[in-house]
């Protein structure tokens, strides 16, 4: 990245650049236009809604996995909302209603409590269930949705004929960050197990994981299975709703570093972390790429990069690079825009990145920076 533009922002920062986000949303489109199906952004992974000015002008609307997120759609993003939540609550079900198009319910007890308030609040909205394929491709357990003892979804020897009175559509979500060949083993094992209800119903949703932005994804084989279900089931309307495959490669995280110390090995202490900042490499867990710099090693100086919190684990991992570190010098982690401002926290009260925007013009729109009262006002 030009250091000029680094020199303009504050730090840490999340920076969206506008033409690479463009980009993904037109491999998107052209998958719509080719397939006649409805995309949906999936605001868990990807929720800048700054951005939603040009998203909405590609994709049909968002979904929502629950309140918050449905009033965000309905308010910034202004199409279509499609709520779906493990268990909704009561006292929320009936703004739920009012805003969603489409509303998704988990099991037999939240279908039974809540889909007639819902229609009688909505008489326009539509309902359906999510189904559990039980098969999928995820790389690890924790983001298995189909998994032993999974709480997301109704299997096949559950489903009743009689739900088919209330709902209008399925809704099955089996896969992260997956090629469309893991869509396909999927898509069979739906049909085996629920495609003698699908001449009942109006719509089936794909759901995320799909990662058709991604370099090397078959995207040909996706139209292919997308135009085929449509032949098949030509009175479904077809959606999906990528969150990752939006924010995918479309900006990156800008760090500083604070100082560098030595036990062993060369730390370079940051003013981010891992813990609060990028969880998922943490958690999944990955190695985010680091601009200019490669593995351990392989250039002449190696440094550990690490959080400036508490956390002795607050590490984003070892890497190599040309010249020795110096207090003050940029790091920029690269495909920081989806799961990473979404799941961010002010833990031991570090500041949340700044949020900029790098528009197509070139110009830096500095959207957001936080302070103080972020870290005060969650916490009481």
């Amino acid at each position: 990245m030009k250091e000029d533009i680094l020199n303009k922002l504050p730090s840490p920062c999340w920076l969206l650049e506008e033409d690479k986000l463009k980009n993904n949303l037109e491999i998107l489109k052209n998958i719509k236009d080719k397939t006649g199906i409805k995309i949906l952004l999936a605001l868990k992974g990807y929720a800048l809604w700054k951005s939603f000015d040009l998203v909405s002008k590609y994709l049909d609307g968002c979904c929502a996995s629950g309140l918050n997120e449905a009033l965000l759609a309905s308010e910034e993003f202004k199409k279509e909302v499609h709520t779906y939540s493990p268990a909704f609550k009561d006292e929320e079900i009936e703004q739920i209603a009012k805003i969603s198009n489409h509303l998704v319910f988990n099991s037999e007890n939240q279908l039974k409590s809540f889909a007639k308030k819902a229609k009688e609040i909505n008489p326009n909205i539509s309902i359906g269930l999510r189904v559990n394929p039980e098969t999928s491709h995820a790389p690890v357990e924790i983001y298995n949705p189909c998994g032993l003892y999974s709480r997301l979804g109704i299997k096949a020897s559950d489903f009743k004929e009689e739900f088919l009175e209330q709902i209008d559509g399925l809704h099955f979500h089996a896969l992260c960050e997956e090629d469309s060949s893991s869509l396909k083993a999927v898509l069979e094992a739906f049909e085996n197990k629920f495609g003698k209800y699908l001449h009942k119903l109006k719509w089936v949703n794909f759901g995320g994981g799909h990662h058709i932005t991604k370099k090397g994804y078959d995207v040909e084989l996706l139209i292919d299975l997308l135009t085929n279900f449509k032949e098949k089931y030509p009175h479904l309307e077809v959606f999906l709703e990528p969150g990752e495959a939006v924010g995918w490669e479309s900006g990156t995280l800008v760090t500083t570093v604070l100082d560098v110390v030595h036990n062993g090995l060369d730390i370079a202490i940051l003013d981010s972390s891992a813990e609060a900042h990028m969880p998922d490499t943490i958690i999944m867990p990955y190695r985010a790429e680091v601009q200019g710099a490669k593995k351990p090693n392989e250039l002449a100086y190696t440094y550990r990069l690490a959080g400036n919190t508490c956390l002795a684990g607050d590490i984003m991992g070892d890497y190599s690079f040309n010249k020795p570190l110096q207090i003050g010098d940029k790091i920029v982690f690269e495909d920081q825009m989806h799961y990473t401002m979404v799941k961010a926290t002010t833990f031991n009260g570090i500041k949340l990145p700044a949020i900029a925007i790098l528009r197509e013009n070139g110009n830096i729109e500095l959207v957001k920076e936080f302070g103080y009262s972020e870290f005060k006002n969650r916490l009481s």
